[in-house]
């Protein structure tokens, strides 16, 4: 169910120097499941696709790219458009990835690449393990929080779920998850990605599996007051954050207003005050695909 041109949030790709490394964080840690690889990259899923979160082996860690998917091809071509109209650079004209019908990747605002497509492969897994239901959102710091926010409405189609301050952080949606991409003004930084899971109980066992390895949760488990959920946050090996969270608020009326929090209220934390100083440090820049490629497929 969407209101707009983009009907879900698609994957979420990460350049890594430590490709196997990353992968036993996405198998292991999080219960991610491998679905393909090809040269230098690995797909994988959640749910029933062909990926949701990509790995791709280079000489730096950063971002690769935002995958979404758009509503219908309709939606593609209006999007695609809005990007020429805006004179946004195109990456590629065809899918950047394995396992899409068509697509088309543009760099937008602050560098970020925007991997925009319909017709995912479906990948369905022989038998279910641990791990999430699916992926759920991105958690990202532009400079210029507004002017992001600003492009995500105009050129996406995404809505405004809740704003935090003046222009310091804004919760949109693209269905009736209560965000898809949350921005908080930073250094240009992505901050996490998240995965829905079906219990509290799940994050416990997230910080189970993180002790036996000597490693630690870095924040949670705690409830948002900003869409309601529990969430729980590790660090990965290319040193962008993974949330693991359930309990999420869903927006069915398209016509609701955003709900307005001060800055300095505790829109974070409704279980405490606290929140870890050094936990907005955490973050991958996005990466200058014209040093490195491309394409991945």
């Amino acid at each position: 169910m969407s209101w707009g041109l983009i009907s879900a949030m698609g994957h979420i790709g990460i350049q890594t120097t430590k490709l196997e490394d990353s992968v036993f964080d996405a198998t292991q840690i999080l219960g991610l499941r491998e679905t393909e690889r090809t040269a230098g990259a690995v797909y994988l899923a959640a749910g029933n696709v062909h990926h949701e979160l990509v790995y791709v082996e280079s000489e730096v860690d950063g971002v690769d790219s935002f995958g979404l998917v758009a509503r219908d091809g309709d939606a593609l071509r209006i999007i695609r458009k809005r990007v020429e109209d805006e004179n946004f650079r195109i990456v590629s004209e065809k899918p950047r990835s394995a396992g899409i019908e068509d697509g088309f990747s543009f760099v937008g605002p602050e560098g970020f690449v925007f991997e925009i497509y319909v017709g995912m492969q479906e990948n369905h897994a022989p038998q279910l393990s641990f791990g999430p239901d699916r992926y759920g959102h991105i958690n990202f710091h532009p400079r210029d929080v507004g002017g992001m926010m600003r492009f995500l409405h105009r050129v996406l189609d995404f809505r405004l779920s809740d704003v935090i301050g003046d222009d310091f952080a804004y919760f949109m949606r693209c269905n009736p998850d209560h965000h898809g991409i949350a921005l908080v003004r930073g250094e240009g930084t992505l901050h996490h990605h998240a995965w829905q899971t079906q219990s509290i109980a799940d994050l416990g066992k997230l910080g189970d599996r993180l002790n036996k390895l000597g490693r630690d949760l870095i924040w949670g488990p705690v409830r948002h007051g900003a869409g309601h959920n529990i969430a729980a946050y590790f660090v990965e090996t290319s040193g962008a954050v993974v949330e693991l969270y359930t309990d999420l608020e869903q927006i069915y009326d398209d016509a609701r207003p955003p709900v307005v929090w001060g800055e300095d209220e505790n829109w974070y934390n409704m279980w405490g005050q606290y929140r870890p100083l050094d936990f907005r440090q955490h973050g991958l820049a996005p990466v200058d695909l014209r040093s490195v490629g491309a394409t991945r497929r």
